[in-house]
């Protein structure tokens, strides 16, 4: 560090300016590795120099610059040389009221640096200049060395909160985010908790003194938690991972030891083999010799044969003793060598069955090692499928609710549009019953065919929906064997994640469940609907009938009480004329008829 601070003085002195006496008292007996600089003003020089410094300083992995009034000009200087940095890991900046320029620099740095790691930026009103920050929340997006970033009270509204969202959902190593004491608001809080689901490494998100609503908060808070849980579970899985590859790594060493100990072991079967081998040969040479032996014996034993034929009988008892030794010296010699050759074939059949169990074991540790590292890789990509599949079941699921939903509301404007005709067309046939009969008995007749019709395109609608609603049920059936198959096979690997899995899947059925009920209630009421309309249907042709009836009435009627009105007095058939008359008019008719429903005079006689 006494290099650092001479280097430091001989830059200030370089540039013309003499070197801070606060700085040089810091760096005379600085903590190793930190270099704590809060509360001193810093000049532009200064920062001129360390900027440089920091460039190729290697010693260093703390800057704490909080509270120095740090210009425009020098906050620049001193991100630029950060830029190139790759030893500092922490970096404080807090409270030094970085605007415009400053927060661009901000932007460079965290595109350019690789290593810091913790930045405080606490009191400095980024918020306040948006494109500036705009750019930042970019650079921050591309970001992956960051794990802390500390943003209170720096005056972020609700725009800032939706780039810092944005960033968030392509940011994959920020881990911890503080935004306390801002202007963040409903619409910055919905923003960030949009981002969540796209981001899986942020585990610890403040939001307090933000005016943010409580279900918001709960909802960053059940983000955070699952983000937490899953961080657990994937270090869980990192380490039964690296325990698995020692497993996998120590079978292969015992493996390949036991290579080498049934190679070594082959190799001494061979030397065996090779001595036996030597052994035998030299144990056949020793026989050949003995039979040579004998067999000079017998040329002798014929010799003196031949010489004395005298003793001919004793030398022929002679001849077949030997030839009898002789033989048994064969079959002797014959038997060592079967007896020799079955003793090799049985040793190298006993050293080939060797080497081929080794080499079977050693086959097995093989496959076992595979079947490990593609158990580890099928997980991982059960995992990702898993949670698409989820993801993709809860938008169908959307879909398919606003669609019901939908139709639902198509039928019943249907069913009010038909019911609204129904009665237009009994008003009017109320007021047109007593003036033109056969008018209205062609009206009835074209209104029946109209509610027949109706009746049918009801009932085809309610049958594609129920068409609808077996195919929307056969898809959640199918949706939901699938996933509980996959709940199955996935629960011994991740026990947390399933819980929270279980927890989605349970309220997708319920939602399925109501979609249902929803599409059954629907169904209810359509048959309801097409059971009140042939209800109606019928009234009315049992109205049509009456009228019919009453019309026919009428014109047997007419005739008889005109030939009354000729055989009778005129006065009497004057008198009988006006009832006759207010019978067929629309007064009569409604107080003999009962109304447009009650069947005629003759029929309740």
């Amino acid at each position: 560090m006494e290099e650092f601070r001479h280097c430091y003085s001989r830059l200030c002195r370089e540039s013309g300016a003499e070197p801070q006496d606060t700085v040089l008292q810091k760096l005379q007996e600085p903590p190793r590795g930190r270099l704590d600089l809060a509360t001193q003003s810093l000049t532009v020089d200064t920062c001129r120099a360390l900027g440089k410094l920091l460039q190729k300083e290697a010693l260093l992995t703390e800057l704490i610059l909080s509270d120095c009034m740090l210009s425009e000009e020098g906050a620049t200087l001193l991100l630029q040389g950060l830029c190139a940095n790759t030893i500092v890991r922490f970096l404080d900046l807090k409270g030094n009221n970085l605007q415009a320029a400053g927060t661009e620099a901000l932007g460079r740095l965290l595109r350019q640096n690789k290593s810091i790691q913790s930045l405080t930026l606490e009191w400095n009103n980024l918020g306040t200049w948006e494109d500036a920050f705009a750019t930042f929340c970019g650079a921050l997006a591309g970001n992956g060395t960051l794990r802390q970033l500390d943003l209170r009270n720096n005056q972020i509204s609700h725009k800032g909160a939706e780039e810092l969202a944005l960033a968030l959902t392509c940011n994959a190593s920020l881990q911890q985010l503080d935004l306390r004491w801002n202007n963040i608001g409903l619409l910055g809080g919905r923003a960030l908790v949009n981002s969540l689901p796209r981001n899986r490494a942020l585990w610890r998100l403040e939001l307090a003194g933000n005016n943010v609503p409580g279900d918001v908060l709960r909802a960053v808070e059940q983000g955070m938690d699952r983000n937490r849980e899953r961080q657990t579970t994937s270090r869980e899985n990192r380490a039964r991972t690296h325990v698995l590859s020692k497993e996998v790594q120590h079978l292969q060493e015992e493996k390949s030891r036991q290579f080498l100990d049934l190679m070594e072991t082959i190799d001494k079967q061979r030397k065996e083999m090779a001595r036996s081998g030597r052994a035998s040969a030299a144990r056949v040479e020793q026989l050949q010799e003995a039979l040579n032996e004998r067999h000079s014996v017998i040329n002798a034993l014929k010799a003196k044969l031949q010489m004395a034929e005298a003793a001919r009988a004793l030398s022929e008892q002679k001849a077949q003793s030997l030839g009898e030794l002789l033989a048994a010296a064969e079959q002797e010699q014959q038997s060592l060598a079967q007896r020799q050759a079955k003793e090799h074939r049985l040793e190298q059949q006993e050293a080939a069955e060797r080497e081929s169990k080794l080499l079977r074991d050693l086959s097995a540790a093989n496959e076992k090692n595979l079947l490990l590292r593609n158990q580890v890789d099928e997980l991982e990509r059960k995992v990702r499928s898993r949670q698409e599949q989820l993801f993709l079941a809860r938008q169908e699921l959307s879909s398919a609710t606003a669609e019901l939903k939908m139709r639902a509301s198509q039928a019943e404007e249907r069913l009010e549009l038909e019911k609204k005709r129904s009665r237009q067309s009994l008003e009017d046939l109320e007021q047109l019953r007593a003036k033109e009969v056969e008018h209205v008995t062609r009206h009835l007749e074209e209104s029946e065919r109209a509610m027949q019709e109706r009746v049918q395109r009801l009932e085809a609608s309610r049958l594609s929906l129920e068409e609808e609603l077996s195919r929307v049920k056969a898809a959640a059936l199918s949706e939901r064997g699938q996933a509980e198959e996959e709940l199955i096979k996935a629960k011994n690997q991740v026990r947390l994640e399933e819980q929270q899995r279980l927890a989605h899947l349970e309220e997708k059925l319920r939602l399925l469940a109501q979609a249902r009920d929803e599409a059954q209630s629907v169904c209810l009421q359509q048959t309801q609907a097409v059971a009140d309309a042939q209800a109606r249907a019928g009234q009315l042709g049992l109205q049509v009938e009456g009228l019919r009836r009453r019309l026919e009435e009428l014109q047997q009627q007419g005739p008889r009480e005109g030939g009354r009105g000729e055989q009778g007095p005129g006065g009497a058939a004057g008198a009988e004329r006006p009832p006759a008359g207010r019978a067929g008019g629309p007064g009569g008719a409604e107080r003999e008829g009962g109304g447009p429903g009650a069947p005629a005079e003759s029929d309740r006689k």
